[in-house]
């Protein structure tokens, strides 16, 4: 199948098909005329790479990932080791904005938002910035 019926059964952009592809995550067969011709291997590989990126995981994560998949003699703690890892970071993150919320939200509670020039929000921000 051509790139746009592989696009419409992935759910993923051409472009970033293409993307895949030139980065190696993907190696669709070419046609006599040079055209890329996706296999339903292709479609699944493409899904997989859409539901692993849907979660957080990076380009490299999904390679390793795929890598995995690939090998029927994997370890299932090989896999589970990326996954913690990835959960780790986004537990991290989740950390950070709770963090940057309350602050945000402490700054917003201390304007008075009517009309004299006094805004504690931007004193915070010129005292944070020297």
């Amino acid at each position: 199948m051509n790139i746009g019926e592989a696009s419409e059964r992935s759910g993923l952009p051409s472009k970033t098909i293409r993307y895949y592809e030139d980065i190696g995550l993907i190696r669709p067969e070419r046609g006599g005329n040079g055209y890329r011709d996706y296999a339903a291997t292709d479609i699944h590989k493409l899904r997989f790479l859409q539901r692993s990126r849907g979660l957080g995981f990076s380009v490299e994560e999904c390679r390793q990932l795929l890598a995995l998949y690939e090998d029927k003699s994997r370890a299932s703690a090989d896999v589970k080791s990326i996954a913690e890892a990835k959960l780790s970071e986004i537990d991290r993150k989740i950390r950070e904005l709770t963090e940057l919320r309350h602050t945000l939200e402490h700054l917003v509670h201390a304007c008075h938002g009517n009309e004299r020039p006094d805004c504690p929000i931007l004193e915070e921000l010129s005292d944070s910035a020297a």
